[in-house]
């Protein structure tokens, strides 16, 4: 199976998040749209540019720069100090939004994320979950990303790395010969300054270049580096996304649907399938849940959110599904909705809590059990509930909609 695989990056991330973090505290100036830099102690004399704004840019400052020599650039630039309690928010914010979509999160540094979405699609077009994902992250979050979108990690990245900020790319294989090889041998992926001067006296400028140089003549001159060097000049990358794992706060998945649906039997089976996907990656976890939380967002953004205590601790898919159902029949109101989403709180480890006996459905546990096993096996998709193609449907906007 092609893996499914997005590369999110923030864009202009710590000088972005400044810029959030100071609107949202009353500043009056978003300092994204003025001369501006996030840098060190310039007291000091020792502090350097670490992230400037575009009309920053302009006059020339490039980060890494000392800050004495950006402001000989420009009389006007504004600078702003380091606060990585702040940059730790937003970067943990960004993490919990892309958790609704996976649980195969790689943190590959701050500001970018990798996520292999190849289980978790639920008939959805990787493609779409992208844009999806960059909507959201702008309305939600306040900031923008690129995210890439490929079959492996490499061309992912490579992919988030094109024309910024604010985008889509694609970068799949039978695409590397357009859009990857004309670019600079630089621009690949862990080439470095070092090694850039030794590919020209090669005659190596291009990733193209590299790419139809014989693999023989590389590992000759650079060992084992030259054979990776080969392998991603030809998009060859089969390295995993590495999820670190760690028991989450809360656990949730939604979907934006590409029109309103006020049909609430459609909405109803969409909040199944989500507590289908919510429920097994509570047993994944080993946890168990208290709280059930149903979002409904209207295409104004107006959101509805109600949440019910669970009858006992559970990660039961029949009692979250059930549960769901009967916030969603309360507080639905009829308006046309764009976004649906199901979200389990207050989580605890089913190895260290005593469930009540009453809690204790042997059958349906089983039935679970069975279910989680030939999901790992085979696929996420490879067993599911009937209706499943009507809920695909009406996420793809195939199904007719209204009352």
């Amino acid at each position: 199976m092609e893996r499914k695989i997005l590369h999110v990056d923030v864009n202009n991330a710590f000088l972005s998040w400044t810029a959030v973090y100071m609107l949202k505290n009353g500043y009056k100036t978003d300092i994204r749209t003025i001369p501006s830099i996030i840098g060190g102690d310039e007291e000091r004399r020792s502090g350097i540019v670490l992230a400037k704004s575009p009309i920053a840019k302009k006059f020339g400052v490039v980060t890494g720069e000392p800050i004495y020599f950006a402001r000989k650039k420009c009389n006007k630039l504004e600078v702003f100090p380091v606060n990585f309690e702040v940059f730790n928010k937003y970067s943990n914010d960004l993490f919990m939004l892309l958790s609704q979509y996976t649980d195969k999160i790689e943190r590959f540094s701050i500001d970018e994320c990798f996520l292999d979405l190849t289980h978790f699609l639920n008939g959805r077009k990787l493609i779409d979950v992208a844009y999806e994902i960059n909507k959201r992250v702008e309305n939600e979050l306040n900031f923008t990303v690129n995210v890439g979108v490929s079959s492996n990690k490499l061309l992912a990245k490579m992919a988030s790395d094109f024309e910024k900020p604010n985008k889509v790319h694609t970068l799949y294989e039978d695409e590397i010969e357009d859009k990857m090889w004309p670019l600079p041998v630089s621009d690949l992926f862990m080439i470095g300054r070092k090694t850039v001067p030794k590919l020209y006296n090669l005659g190596i400028k291009t990733i193209g270049d590299l790419a139809k140089t014989d693999k023989d003549f590389l590992v000759k001159r650079f060992g084992k580096f030259g054979i990776m060097m080969w392998d991603y000049a030809n998009g060859i990358d089969e390295s995993e996304v590495r999820e670190k794992i760690e028991d989450p706060k809360s656990i949730g998945n939604s979907v934006t649907l590409p029109a309103d649906v006020t049909n609430i039997e459609q909405i109803e089976k969409i909040v199944v399938a989500l507590c289908e996907q919510v429920s097994f990656r509570l047993r994944k976890h080993r946890l168990i849940a208290k709280t059930v939380n149903v979002q409904l967002r209207t295409k104004d953004f107006k959101d509805y959110s109600h949440q019910k205590q669970l009858k006992f601790e559970t990660s039961s898919t029949k009692e979250i599904i059930e549960t769901s159902k009967e916030i969603l029949a309360e507080m639905y109101n009829g308006e046309p909705i764009r976004l649906i989403g199901v979200r389990v709180d207050n989580l605890e480890s089913k190895d260290e809590v005593q469930l009540s006996i009453f809690s204790n459905n042997e059958k349906q546990d089983k039935i679970d059990k069975v279910l989680d096993n030939l999901k790992n096996k085979y696929g996420y998709n490879s067993i599911t509930r009937a209706g499943k193609l009507e809920v695909e449907n009406i996420v793809k906007g195939k199904e007719k909609r209204g009352k």
